[in-house]
């Protein structure tokens, strides 16, 4: 299963972004998706998951500005940041986790760069 990362860039504090993250393969199934980031010099850390059955999960430094979501058709999640202040600078990476006919997967999209500056 392959990950494909799209719309980070720099942005101004307090302002807005969306990041998409569309999966391609074939005969898989998907049940989490979600995204991390890593910023310079720190570990990769968990940003917002969601389940198949639209459960979401945030890190407590987001919530109340980031809302993940995903479109099942397109088999896309999707990061909408609102409110961004300069420690959201990082790469954000996207994750899948399903099933293929060979067993459990967990993929990883390529990072996308993501820079709140003014």
């Amino acid at each position: 299963v392959q990950l494909q990362a799209s719309g980070g860039g720099l942005v101004q504090p307090g302002g807005s972004l969306r990041l998409s993250c569309a999966a391609s393969g074939s005969a898989f199934s998907v049940n989490a998706m979600g995204w991390y980031r890593q910023a310079p010099g720190k570990q990769r850390e968990l940003v917002a998951t969601i389940r198949s059955g639209g459960s979401t999960n945030y890190a407590d430094s987001v919530k109340g500005r980031f809302t993940i979501s995903r479109d099942n058709a397109k088999i896309t999640v999707y990061l909408l940041m609102n409110g961004v202040k300069p420690e959201d600078t990082a790469v954000y990476y996207c994750n899948v986790e399903g099933f293929t006919s060979r067993g459990a997967f967990s993929s990883w999209g390529q990072g996308t760069l993501v820079t709140v500056s003014s």
